[in-house]
């Protein structure tokens, strides 16, 4: 699983004063969940973003987005990938860190699977 440790550490600095934040290995990375929902995610070179859908289309207007898309094609709303050029400045990172802490405050947990 290859994944920005750059990336990754600038995401635990920019988040080590927030209660109840969770790391795990997902998405091809690092994930950061916060209340136990998916909030952001660390890949080779971009950052995913849990956005507020309803924001979404207009967010892919910014330079260096793209709507997260697995394996299989299938496209997710509310999810968007930032590459470097969408996060070149500390206003551009922060912008977009906040967003997704933001939603995360609106946005409903994975039901738990059971065993």
């Amino acid at each position: 699983m290859a994944y920005n440790e750059e990336l990754t550490n600038r995401l635990r600095k920019a988040l080590k004063d927030v209660p109840n934040v969770e790391e795990l290995k997902m998405f091809r990375g690092v994930s950061f969940m916060i209340n136990g929902k998916v909030c952001m995610s660390v890949g080779d070179d971009e950052i995913m973003y849990r956005i507020d859908p309803a924001m979404h289309d207009e967010l892919l207007k910014r330079k260096g987005t793209r709507t997260m898309t697995m394996k299989t094609g299938r496209e997710y709303k509310g999810y968007i990938e930032v590459n470097e050029e969408g996060r070149k400045t500390q206003k551009d990172f922060d912008f977009w860190l906040n967003l997704a802490l933001d939603f995360n405050k609106k946005a409903k947990a994975a039901p738990k699977k059971k065993k």
